[in-house]
């Protein structure tokens, strides 16, 4: 079958070519979008990531096309019009769960870097700076940790920072039995956020999530405490945060992902303007970490989401049980 895999990176093209046997695959480097869905003509699937564009009118132009899959190459999905795709009948696939401890252990090291300001402390030995001064952490021994969504990405991070000593609060609509086990405690979200020192986020971005994080729930939070997001932009609203580390109320940030990323990310923008005044905003603080949605970027992930992917179009085409199907 022919694939056409849209926003690809080199890393990209790197791993899908060395684990493919029998696919025809075609590389762009643009996103998926109305104005390049064109470039999926004559492929039967399409390879899509996180910040592709799948909508009602991009559904219609890949059905129109002869395009009978859709293969995200991520566990996340929120970017797809799935009633549309049921409309013109595409099928969606996906990659659940290509390496948890990828973006959990990510997940630390941004507590870890913004705690013990490890990034600063660099750049300043490099200037021959050797000071301490304003280098200042705190021990994450017996600190309250509150993990908002325990899938498979949650449950690695509440394994990671139990093994620190923290104590683990959690919220989900699902428990995890064996997290409980574990020493996890789960309860409602307001007591989360108001018990906790560090929130991390691990949910899925939908409806009831979008601006979970917002003006309200940032209130509730205790003076100081450290907020990291490797989930989904989404989850934010990214006004009230910078409102909220302005006063002083938040006192870490640390983000992988962000809400305008599809404008930025993945992309090289060190000879130009960036536009974006929010992000812009954000990189002044200096109790603000942005990493580029590298969090599952590991070989063991980058194999693993090749291998599912092609096994995925391999299910599609040979007509077996698609176990990855987003219904």
């Amino acid at each position: 079958m022919r694939i056409t895999f849209f926003s690809t990176q080199s890393y990209d093209k790197a791993w899908f070519e060395v684990n493919n046997q029998i696919h025809d695959l075609h590389f762009v480097d643009v996103p998926l979008s109305e104005e390049t869905v064109i470039l999926a003509k004559g492929s039967g699937a399409v390879c899509a990531f996180v910040n592709d564009k799948l909508n009602e009118a991009v559904m219609g132009a890949l059905a129109e096309m002869g395009v009978k899959l859709i293969a995200m190459c991520c566990a996340g999905y929120n970017n797809v019009n799935l009633q549309a795709a049921k409309q013109y009948g595409l099928t969606v696939v996906r990659v659940p769960a290509y390496s948890p401890h990828a973006v959990a252990e990510h997940t630390l090291a941004l507590i870890l870097t913004l705690n013990r300001k490890t990034h600063k402390a660099y750049n300043r030995v490099r200037e021959g700076n050797f000071s301490l001064e304003r280098l200042m952490g705190f021990d994450l021994y017996q600190k309250t940790v509150g993990v908002v969504g325990t899938g498979k990405i949650g449950a690695v991070f509440c394994r990671i920072m139990l093994g620190l000593g923290c104590k683990v609060m959690a919220y989900d609509i699902h428990q995890d039995e064996e997290l409980i086990k574990m020493g996890v405690i789960y309860t409602d979200l307001p007591e989360l956020l108001q018990k906790s020192d560090i929130i991390s986020l691990h949910c899925p971005l939908n409806e009831a999530t979008h601006y979970l994080i917002n003006a309200e729930s940032l209130m509730l939070m205790k003076k100081g405490s450290m907020l990291i997001n490797t989930g989904r932009g989404g989850l934010i609203d990214t006004k009230a945060v910078v409102k909220s580390l302005k006063s002083g109320h938040l006192g870490y940030l640390g983000l992988d992902v962000y809400e305008q990323e599809d404008k930025l990310f993945f992309r090289d923008f060190s000879e130009f303007v960036i536009q974006d005044e929010l992000i812009l905003r954000l990189m002044s603080f200096p109790n603000v970490l942005v990493t580029a949605h590298q969090a599952f970027f590991t070989e063991e992930a980058m194999t693993e989401i090749a291998q599912t992917t092609l096994e995925n179009v391999n299910a599609f085409e040979q007509g077996m049980e698609l176990k990855n199907k987003v219904d």
